[in-house]
């Protein structure tokens, strides 16, 4: 019963012995195995893998743009998060306004519409005819509302206490946040953060349909070329699979180390 029994109480994990672990990795992964396996041999639709080895290089080429896209998203939309962070809670009324707006509406609105007006509306009227750089914009913008919210509720979760007492100590307001809030607030916005950085690259498939060559577009125009629909889309779930997995491995890590 060790093998498959482990006392787990609340928020605290122990770490699993070694063949423990890889007697449970095996036994799921042959469960998985043959339950796909099951599946598909019923579905009578006969894989033709040779037709799809043909565009190895297309799918190649659309994984590695979605890797770039995903990666200039990524860094340009923590500067815009932080930025709308402190707009929220900024003593310029119009601008904490703005803020506001800006989050509420990205964040209730879907993202595919987002793409179509920003770059059919506003990209074409500031002569942005570039589609991989207005992909990685939109994609900026939209995943900056939610690091935004995730930065300003770190921020908030540190005690007022804490403020008022670094000021009655003499510390500036730059001091405060330099020295006695961010510090605390990091801690606690970098799991959620990893999380956000993995739906970027899993929102960069909607870039298709402005016609951005990536990872999914080139999947349906392979698709398109020899009506292998599985075969096209199969090593699409996998390749977004390996992109993700690692970063939620690491925001699985960050958030065991951040309780130690």
């Amino acid at each position: 019963m060790d093998f498959f029994i482990q006392k787990n109480d609340f928020q605290e994990e122990e770490n699993l012995k070694v063949k423990v672990y890889l007697f449970n990795f095996f036994f799921l992964a042959i469960i998985m195995i043959l339950f796909f396996y099951l599946m598909f041999s019923y579905t009578q639709y006969d894989f033709n893998w040779s037709n799809i080895y043909e565009y190895k290089q297309k799918f190649i080429s659309g994984f590695l743009t979605t890797i770039y896209i995903s990666f200039f998203a990524l860094i340009l939309s923590f500067f815009i998060g932080l930025f709308f962070a402190y707009g929220q809670n900024s003593k310029i009324i119009l601008l904490r306004f703005f803020s506001r707006f800006y989050v509420e509406v990205i964040r209730g609105t879907p993202l595919l519409v987002q793409i179509l007006i920003f770059f059919y509306v506003f990209a074409a009227n500031i002569g942005l005819d570039n589609r991989y750089i207005a992909g990685t914009l939109i994609l900026a913008i939209f995943s900056g509302a939610y690091i935004s919210e995730i930065i300003r509720a770190g921020i908030f979760s540190i005690q007022k206490e804490q403020y008022e007492t670094s000021l009655s100590l003499g510390f500036t307001i730059f001091q405060t946040y330099r020295y006695i809030i961010f510090p605390q607030a990091y801690k606690r916005i970098i799991p959620p953060l990893t999380g956000q950085f993995a739906s970027i690259i899993k929102d960069s498939s909607l870039l298709s349909i402005i016609s951005v060559n990536e990872f999914t577009m080139n999947a349906q125009e392979v698709n398109a070329y020899t009506f292998s629909t599985l075969e096209s889309y199969i090593p699409l779930a996998i390749g977004y699979l390996l992109l993700t997995y690692p970063i939620s491995l690491y925001a699985r890590h960050l958030e065991k180390k951040m309780k130690d």
